[in-house]
């Protein structure tokens, strides 16, 4: 079993960065690594709902999440299965003493896939996160940015 967690910051509020986070159609400007992202059951970020994700790089394989816990702005919490491997993984809001957010998530991976496209699981894995919430972080920066400008 391998663990992992990141830890990032954005000058977004709370609900600002639930916002972006929750909708899913901005996620390929996160990464590149996505094709179709869907819903394919139950009421979205509700606990037994499912996200059916085509990844299209390194490989092209499909990610199923399943909601395990859902607090809105709060916390929200899933177990994907791909590649022959199980995730859980959780991510937590936070907001701090200036307004900004910490958005902070971890996850563990159990499975036989260490590999993939010549690369360790883990090390991609860490490469992922980094740069999908860091993405994620600059549009809520730039959001947060946009809406202080006309308060």
């Amino acid at each position: 079993m391998e663990y992992l967690e990141y830890t990032v910051f954005t000058k977004a509020d709370r609900a600002l960065a639930w916002k972006i986070f929750c909708d899913v159609g901005c996620w390929p400007s996160f990464s590149n690594i996505y094709g179709n992202i869907r819903w394919s059951r139950g009421v979205p970020w509700t606990a037994g709902s499912r996200l059916r994700i085509e990844i299209v790089r390194p490989v092209k394989t499909v990610a199923d999440h399943v909601i395990t816990v859902c607090l809105p702005e709060e916390k929200v919490g899933w177990i994907d299965h791909v590649l022959g491997n199980t995730l859980q993984q959780w991510v937590n809001f936070d907001t701090l003493a200036d307004g900004t957010t910490r958005i902070h998530t971890w996850l563990e991976v159990i499975g036989s896939t260490k590999m993939v496209a010549g690369r360790d699981v883990d090390e991609l894995l860490r490469a992922f996160i980094r740069a999908w919430y860091d993405n994620f972080c600059a549009t809520c920066d730039k959001l947060a940015d946009e809406s202080a400008i006309y308060a």
